[in-house]
């Protein structure tokens, strides 16, 4: 009977980090916020979560990327849009509305 009760505690939180999993990948912030969630339950339970981990890596990773993209990215319109001058303009098939 013990047996069963410790491999039930050891799984604590393990489908919730194999969802955050997931959701760091598909939607990072979200994956990043279950996984610390997910590991905060298997830590009060006495378990390991290795998913709940690898969404905290994968979340945090992906957040940190995707922010240098949009950064790297508004700054290159930005300065496209001061070269063009205010006006709505087509500029590599987007449609650039500079003010």
């Amino acid at each position: 009977m013990n047996n069963i009760q410790t491999t039930a505690a050891n799984h604590k939180g393990r489908g919730l980090g194999i969802t955050a999993l997931i959701l760091a990948i598909l939607l990072n912030i979200v994956g990043l916020i279950l996984g610390i969630i997910a590991l905060a339950i298997s830590r009060r339970a006495g378990a390991k979560n290795g998913w709940a981990v690898a969404a905290i890596v994968v979340g945090a990773v992906l957040f940190v990327v995707l922010g240098v993209a949009t950064l790297i990215g508004l700054t290159v319109i930005n300065s496209q849009c001061g070269e063009l001058g205010p006006g709505v303009h087509q500029w590599n098939g987007l449609t650039l509305t500079c003010s």
